[in-house]
This record gives structure tokens, C-alpha cells and sequence, in this order.
């Protein structure tokens, strides 16, 4: 039994010169536009109740190209042009599914400015990168090695709202192998005042990102609710002051995220956490702000991608299992626990930290799931009559 390698993407800063930068907001804007002509013929298509694939849209492509209004498709790489095709495929292979809703158009000012290229559009060689329809290669800060011998497959090259590029190297990635079994398993219990809290009783700090940085990320947005509306360039100069600070922000959250999560994977075998519904919890709006900067949703995907990588599982306990009102050690459910309550005691006695107690119950739930066999969908079969769902580790072929 040999295991797959796994495809990793490697992102890297670089800073393009004058010609590379207005070749590549070309491309942008050719990838959104022929994005939003596809959708709008498919969407025609669905009307009349046809179905309009890839192969077809691809030929329009060439089509658009030849006319008059849209020969400057023509003057980019094809290569992004016909990627955008395939995510725009690949979309409404979801929505068909009914996995996803209905496709949106891209607008030129919210839309992610970005370009995928495949291996015809690109050539890496002796670490230097060098896109189609440019001369030289990327100016590239290279923060961190490409495994040896690496040959990226698909290049992407993004810019972010603050005006920073980057380029995502995507590598099948050698190093990345199933760590040695071990019988550590552990309850994960997210919140706000602590950001987590283990079923060891360790507990960790909510570091509250976007609060470091709220009197100037308000003192910039005021700034900008001041500037005419419109696209001239002050407005443009205090939106990107404003994105640099958000920028900022997310790059702190997601660095702290990747080396808890990566730490929680590599010590413990099993990890049981609480299949929270992030989206609808949002909504409300005294605890939205906090809720958005502990980025439970980010720390879940980080989680369960880094278990699949590293031969570990991951247990997701149903959203209505009682984690903090029952009592892990007599199984008694408390009438009721607001939020404020911090900890409690039980009528058998027995004293708990509502953090720390629900985290071990959500231990005992998961646990009891992996040792009934319960598969991925929700089981009412669990103790107390909650129901818990399993992330299965996929399997490596052979």
C-alpha cells in the first residue's frame, strides 16, 4: 500500500513591474468578462430550458474573439479564459446537484481579482516563475522552500483588496505522509471568551484580532464614508487604507489558526468538536463582531483538512447535543444555562467549568459515535437522543 501525494498550495508575495501589473489587470478583466458572457448565455440556455456545457461555452469563446466589440480578448493569455470557463462548469455542476444556489455575476469592484494558469501557461525553471504574454519573470519573496523537485500544476495569481499580489503554486507535496497512531483523543469546545477550551482542561486565549485594530479600522472607515461617492482616486487612496488594516487582521487570525490547528492534529489521534452552524449564528447582532473574528468556520476547515493529511479523524457532535448543560459525571441535564453563567454545580454535587465540562462531554459523545460505527450522516442513535456526524479521513488508494 502506497500512499497518494497530496496537492498542496504554496502562496508567495511578489511585486510585479509597471508591465506585468497592467498586463494582469487585463487579465482580470478579461477572465470576469468572459465569466459574466458565459453566465449570461447559460442562464439564456436555462430559460429556454437547455443546457448550455463547457465544450459550448468554449466555443463561443472563440467566437467573442472574432468580433469586433470583443477582439480585445484576444490580446491575453487564453489560458485563464478557458480556466474560467472550467470553474464556471464546475459551478453549475453544483447547482444542479443542488449543492450550491444559483450563479452570480462578477462585478468589477467586489468580485476577487484573480487568474488561474495551467502548465501551458506558465513555464517555472531554476525557481523562476514567468507567466504567458510576459517577458521576465515574476519578482517573486520566496518566504519558504517548495518541496525538492517540485513542478506546480496550476498557478494562480490573485490581488487582494489592499493592492498586495500573490501567487499560489499548486505542488504535489512529498513530506506530507500520515503520522505514527497514537491514543491520544480530545473534546474541542469553542467560544468567546477563550477561543477554546480542551477536554484536558487546557484552555486558550481568544487573542481578538479584529479588537486590537478597531480604533483605526473605525478612524479609517470614517475617512472613507467622507470621501465623495464615486471611483476617484482619494475614495480609492481610504478604501485601501481601510483594506490594509483588514488585511492585516486576517493575515494575524489565520497565522494563529494555522499553528493551533497543526498542533491539535499532530498530538492527538481523535478529535471530537461541535458541528456549529456558523452562518445563521452570525445574524446576531450583539455577538456577530466577536463571533466573525474567532473565525470558528476557518478553524473547522483548517482542522479537518490538516486530519485528512495526517491520517487523524475528526467527529463533529450534532449542534443540539446539551454540551454544557449535562453534567459529565452523573449525565443530569440542567434546566437552563445563559450564557453568562460561567460555572455551575450540578445536584449531584459535583462543580464544572461550563467550558471544560461541555468540551469533555462533547468528548464522551464523539467517542461513543466511533465506537458505535456511526457513519457520516447525523445518527439519532447517540446517548440522550442527540445525533453527532463523523468526518471520515479519506482513504489513500493503493
Amino acid at each position: 500500500m502506497t500512499a497518494t501525494c497530496v496537492k498542496r498550495a504554496f502562496k508567495y508575495r511578489f511585486y510585479p513591474s509597471d508591465v506585468q501589473a497592467a498586463e494582469l489587470s487585463r487579465t482580470f478583466g478579461c477572465v470576469r468578462k468572459v465569466y459574466n458572457l458565459a453566465l449570461a448565455a447559460r442562464t439564456e440556455a436555462w430559460a429556454r430550458q437547455e443546457r448550455v456545457n463547457y465544450n459550448q461555452t468554449s466555443a463561443l469563446l472563440t467566437a467573442w474573439k472574432k468580433t469586433e466589440e470583443l477582439a480585445f480578448l484576444g490580446e491575453v493569455s487564453s489560458v485563464p479564459l478557458q480556466q474560467t470557463l472550467r470553474h464556471l462548469q464546475t459551478a453549475f455542476t453544483h447547482f444542479f446537484a443542488k449543492r450550491a444556489g444559483y450563479l452570480r455575476f462578477k462585478s468589477r469592484k467586489r468580485s476577487r481579482r484573480s487568474a488561474e494558469y495551467t502548465t501551458s501557461g506558465f513555464r517555472f525553471r531554476d525557481g523562476r516563475l514567468t507567466l504567458a504574454k510576459m517577458s521576465d519573470p515574476l519578482d517573486m519573496v520566496w518566504s519558504r522552500p517548495l518541496p525538492e523537485g517540485a513542478k506546480p500544476s496550476t498557478v494562480t495569481v490573485p490581488q487582494d483588496s489592499a493592492g498586495r499580489w500573490f501567487v499560489s503554486l499548486l505542488c504535489e507535496d512529498p513530506s506530507i505522509q500520515p503520522l505514527p497512531a497514537t491514543d491520544a483523543v480530545v473534546g474541542v469546545d469553542v467560544g468567546l471568551d477563550h477561543l477554546l477550551t480542551l477536554s484536558t482542561g487546557e484552555k486558550v486565549a481568544n487573542p481578538r484580532h479584529e479588537r486590537r485594530d478597531r480604533v483605526r479600522l473605525a478612524k479609517a472607515q470614517r475617512e472613507l464614508s467622507r470621501k465623495a461617492k464615486g471611483d476617484g482616486a482619494n475614495r480609492r487612496k481610504a478604501r485601501r487604507k481601510v483594506a490594509k488594516i483588514h488585511a492585516g487582521i486576517a493575515d494575524r487570525r489565520r497565522d494563529m489558526l494555522h499553528k493551533l490547528t497543526t498542533r491539535l492534529v499532530r498530538d492527538n489521534q481523535t478529535l471530537v468538536i461541535e458541528d456549529l452552524t456558523v452562518r445563521n449564528m452570525v445574524k446576531s447582532r450583539s455577538l456577530a463582531r466577536a463571533i466573525s473574528d474567532a473565525a470558528w468556520a476557518e478553524f473547522r476547515n483548517m482542522l479537518e483538512y490538516k486530519a485528512a493529511w495526517y491520517g487523524r479523524e475528526v467527529i463533529a457532535v450534532d449542534r443540539f447535543f446539551p454540551s454544557s448543560k449535562l453534567c459529565s459525571h452523573c449525565g443530569a441535564i440542567a434546566n437552563a444555562m445563559p450564557l453568562h453563567v460561567r460555572t455551575w454545580t450540578c445536584a449531584c454535587g459535583t462543580t464544572h467549568d461550563r467550558d471544560v465540562n461541555a468540551a469533555q462531554n462533547l468528548l464522551a459523545a464523539g467517542l461513543a459515535v466511533t465506537v458505535c460505527g456511526a457513519g457520516v450522516r447525523p445518527q439519532r442513535s447517540t446517548p440522550g437522543g442527540q445525533s453527532a456526524t463523523k468526518q471520515e479521513t479519506p482513504r489513500h488508494k493503493p
